[in-house]
């Protein structure tokens, strides 16, 4: 079994900057993609950035510029840097992982999710 735990959610103001972290661990026998989607209240859960274990990334138009996602592969741990957050940002934010396990099994994993609010 895998777990991913999230933090550094928050309040801020627009304009504002936070930095989300979220770790992996368990049976981990690599972890090929990680992954940061966010739900606003009302709205489908959508991708809002990607990074691939060879360091590949992929973001949705609305961040592209303003977040940057980064993984640390020996601390199985991914980071979303999110600069200029605006109201619309609003959301809770969850972490997502393809993980090969002990024995050999690809799955994909989901955090608990951690609530991000931009408000003036």
């Amino acid at each position: 079994q895998v777990q991913l735990v999230e933090s550094g959610g928050g309040s801020v103001q627009p304009g504002e900057s936070l930095r989300l972290s979220c770790v992996a661990s368990g049976s981990i026998f690599s972890i090929n993609a990680m992954a940061w989607y966010r739900q606003a209240p009302g709205k489908q859960r959508e991708l809002v950035a990607a990074v691939l274990t060879g360091g590949s990334t992929n973001y949705a138009d609305s961040v592209q510029g303003r977040f940057t996602i980064s993984r640390d592969n020996a601390k199985n741990t991914a980071y979303l840097q999110m600069n200029s957050l605006k109201p619309e940002d609003t959301a809770v934010y969850y972490c997502n992982a393809l993980v090969t396990t002990t024995p050999l099994l690809v799955d994909n994993y989901w955090g608990q999710g951690t609530q991000v609010t931009v408000s003036s």
